[in-house]
């Protein structure tokens, strides 16, 4: 499931029409959950990957030959650890299994925790920008 190396993806469509049958499916679905989880995200290729972009990077996901992974960041690892037990993680990633069911909810939970906390570090340079306090918010 591996893409190719050496090609140079300018849209995520790009990048998923590439892939072989069961990765491009998984792959749409998880674009779709990204989607609706942050419908005012723009969609990017970055460092080659698919990605979204709410006040900064949001998330990437691609395919590799063994299973496909969410690129949320390490913070949002942290925040739902006890949530990916069972599922193999690296310090910002998600491996997610070709033979398991998409955890749609789970999914679209880290990524709404993400656009918040996007949100949140935007606002706070705002209003810093315009020499407000702003006060720490938490997660």
């Amino acid at each position: 499931m591996e893409t190719k190396s050496k090609k140079s993806f300018k849209t995520p469509d790009e990048y998923i029409d590439q892939l072989p049958e069961t990765a491009r499916n998984l792959l749409q679905q998880l674009r779709q959950i990204i989607k609706k989880a942050a419908p005012e995200a723009e969609e990017v290729i970055s460092y080659q990957m698919p990605a979204f972009k709410f006040h900064g990077m949001l998330v990437y996901y691609a395919a590799f030959k063994n299973h496909y992974s969410l690129f949320p960041m390490t913070k949002a690892l942290e925040k739902f650890k006890e949530k990916l037990v069972g599922y193999e993680t690296t310090k910002g990633t998600i491996h997610f299994s070709y033979d398991k069911p998409v955890p749609v909810k789970l999914i679209a939970e880290i990524v709404q925790y993400r656009v918040k906390e996007n949100l949140l570090k935007y606002l706070a340079k705002e209003a810093a920008k315009h020499n407000k306090v702003a006060k720490p918010i938490s997660l």
